[in-house]
């Protein structure tokens, strides 16, 4: 087998694993590359591993636009989580729709209202959540496990594609006919919100886009960190 053979199949055991002996279990998809993966890996082996994607409100249309097609390739319809309306609404009001370019605090405060929220409700009462999530992404993601005690949540997490390269995960994209956000050929690698992501130059780290005016050891929207720590507690083998 070659080795991307080799991957798809730890991966495929990994989540036949998690609806075994985890359900209920939830996929939050960024309905990026690393996530259009898993999805076609739970989708085409009808694996019941429910797939959410949280509607922060500030999406790129191409990202938006995803939803739609996972629907016409698999017939399947993404759950999305939205934020509350009226935190929303509060803190435009207080701070000014953009005010997550004045400060960490500001930008987390926004992740926190549009993401984590929301993040919380769509796990609740669930076992396991699965991940994109790839150690090459990032500096904050060097050590990531496939499985980990999520004690913030209560919960197991699953990163199923850790060990992923880059490459990989666009050549099963390619090979196996699966559908993908049009921004990865226009220069962006990680896809957030619209106002907080940009283009990479060649040569960039692939989440330099990602809120690019800050220190790279902070760039973490908080879906996988407890104050202001990477949710990595417990590893379990």
């Amino acid at each position: 087998m070659s080795e991307l053979a080799n991957r798809v199949a730890a991966t495929r055991d990994t989540l036949e694993r998690i609806a075994r002996d985890f359900t209920p279990a939830v996929f939050a998809s960024s309905l990026a590359a690393e996530d259009m993966v898993i999805t076609d890996l739970i989708l085409k082996n009808q694996l019941p591993i429910g797939i959410f994607s949280l509607e922060t409100g500030r999406l790129h249309k191409e990202t938006l636009a995803m939803v739609d097609r996972v629907k016409e390739q698999y017939g399947y319809d993404i759950a999305l989580f939205r934020p509350q309306p009226e935190a929303v609404e509060a803190y435009v009001s207080q701070n000014g729709l953009n005010a997550f370019y004045d400060s960490i605090d500001m930008r987390k405060e926004c992740c926190r209202i549009r993401k984590v929220e929301p993040l919380g409700r769509a796990l609740k009462d669930k076992k396991a959540w699965v991940t994109g999530q790839r150690r090459a992404q990032s500096t904050t993601r060097a050590e990531l496990a496939v499985q980990e005690d999520d004690a913030a949540h209560g919960m197991v997490k699953f990163n199923p594609l850790a060990d992923w390269s880059e490459e990989e995960v666009w050549e099963y994209l390619r090979s196996n006919g699966v559908p993908y956000n049009e921004l990865h050929d226009q220069g962006y690698p990680s896809i957030g919100c619209e106002p907080c992501t940009r283009a990479i130059q060649p040569g960039e780290d692939v989440r330099a886009g990602r809120w690019w005016w800050e220190n790279p050891d902070s760039k973490e929207c908080g879906l996988h960190m407890v104050d202001g720590k990477l949710i990595r507690i417990k590893k379990v083998s």
